[in-house]
């Protein structure tokens, strides 16, 4: 009897163990699941079509993640206003808060980055940081035409101004950072109401930010970060080549490489090596595209000079179907992107060297095209050979490396020299080789 009390103890014992380990199991769980996440977007290097899709990406899996905060840390020398203006189109339009922050100490935010870093909701900067110089420039660095500049500077003031005060930030120094190019400090930023405050690092930022009232398109939302979990969002393999390739002038040359490759190929078939290179650089370069603004008159005109080195293997032009093209490839290459250019110094010694190499391939088929066959029958007429058993008037001639049965009008001893005039089915008709 004692026994199995002590059984039935043993077993309530175990019961309620079992179900006090089950709550504190839950209440990790949901410990952990309540507790705050902020996701953290490196944006670093030129600002271009690439780098546009990866904060992008970040900002709406930070939303669907159900992130407290998004923070777009920021160190760019500036790029494309057209990437620009899709990364602030996504941080003015997200469902989640998003902070700009300009660090870690040495970073920067020039040119386009300061329209990005003015554009969260929260700016921060950290110490050691600047921000400034943001006047439009070409793509390749280049000055802009008057004219052109000065409609371009007009539109970017209205948009910076526009972005700025609209976060309640300064929007006269930012006209002044476009119109002249200044550029201030961190503590600068912070006293001319650029950026809200000043952090070390990102933690510190959160713990700043702590209970602040941020306006999002939803309605007014206040910020929860103390203590929040960082989740890094890293590039993938696309991002990586994405931000590699959609430089414009990357992209123009695996374009130039891809066709210089599928054209070398195609004239000396067999070649392999080329033909797989050109066609790996075209396929990139067309991946590159589809995130640029490509002029298509531009890409024309380029199709065009491939279509006249063609040309010009078969037809003799005296050079002037390789000029057309030389001409065409300079155009296309200027037209080819819409709102941005390749750098003219990057452009013109591509254009001189694949045209070269275009001329130089075309004039190597050229004289292939025009060479006196050596196989076949046209390659034996005209071919001189030696009577190795006089001819009489049939005999033997040794010619092009075999021997033949010949034919000729007059005896020609053995040891002489005879010239093939033409084939007539297994027999040669030649005749005498004069000194």
């Amino acid at each position: 009897m004692i026994e199995a009390d002590a059984l039935r103890a043993s077993r309530r014992l175990s019961r309620i163990t079992f179900l006090l380990m089950m709550m504190v199991f839950g209440l990790c769980l949901l410990s952990w699941a309540e507790e705050p996440v902020v996701f953290v977007i490196d944006l670093e290097g030129p600002i271009n079509p690439g780098t546009a899709l990866y904060v992008e990406r970040g900002i709406e899996e930070a939303s669907e993640a159900g992130a407290v905060l998004a923070v777009v840390r920021i160190d760019t020398p500036g790029g494309l206003a057209t990437s620009m203006r899709s990364i602030i189109k996504a941080v003015v339009n997200s469902r989640v808060p998003v902070a700009t922050f300009v660090g870690p100490g040495g970073a920067g935010a020039a040119s386009a980055g300061v329209m990005v870093t003015v554009a969260g909701h929260v700016a921060a900067m950290a110490p050691g940081t600047n921000i400034g110089a943001a006047h439009p420039v070409g793509a390749g660095g280049q000055d802009i035409d008057e004219t052109m500049s000065e409609k371009v500077v007009n539109d970017m003031v209205a948009y910076a101004r526009g972005i700025a005060e609209g976060n309640g930030r300064n929007g006269d120094w930012v006209e002044k950072a476009v119109r002249e190019s200044v550029s201030i400090t961190a503590e600068e930023a912070l006293k001319l109401n650029v950026v809200d405050l000043l952090a070390e690092n990102v933690p510190q930022l959160l713990t700043k930010i702590d209970g602040r009232k941020v306006r999002m398109p939803q309605g007014e939302v206040v910020l929860r970060t103390a203590g929040a979990r960082l989740q890094p969002f890293e590039p993938g393999i696309r991002d990586r080549i994405l931000k590699t390739i959609s430089d414009p002038n990357i992209a123009y040359l695996l374009m130039m490489i891809g066709l210089a490759g599928l054209y070398f190929e195609l004239a000396h078939p067999g070649a392999i090596f080329p033909g797989v290179i050109g066609g790996m650089s075209l396929i990139l370069a067309f991946f590159a595209f589809q995130t640029l603004p490509v002029n298509y008159a531009g890409l024309m005109l380029i199709a065009l000079a491939i279509i006249l080195f063609v040309i010009e293997v078969k037809v003799t032009s005296y050079g002037l179907l390789s000029i057309g093209g030389l001409i065409a490839l300079t155009l296309g290459s200027v037209m080819l992107f819409e709102d941005l250019r390749v750098s003219l110094r990057f452009m013109m010694p591509t254009v001189l060297l694949v045209g070269g190499f275009f001329v130089a391939v075309a004039g190597l088929a050229f004289r292939a095209y025009r060479r006196k066959p050596m196989g076949g029958e046209e390659g034996l007429v005209g071919e001189v050979g030696m009577v190795k058993r006089a001819i009489d008037p049939e005999g033997l001639v040794f010619v092009h490396g075999e021997y033949w049965n010949a034919q000729a009008p007059e005896r020609i001893e053995a040891g002489e020299k005879v010239e093939v005039e033409k084939i007539e089915g297994l027999t040669l008709r030649v005749k005498r080789r004069v000194p």
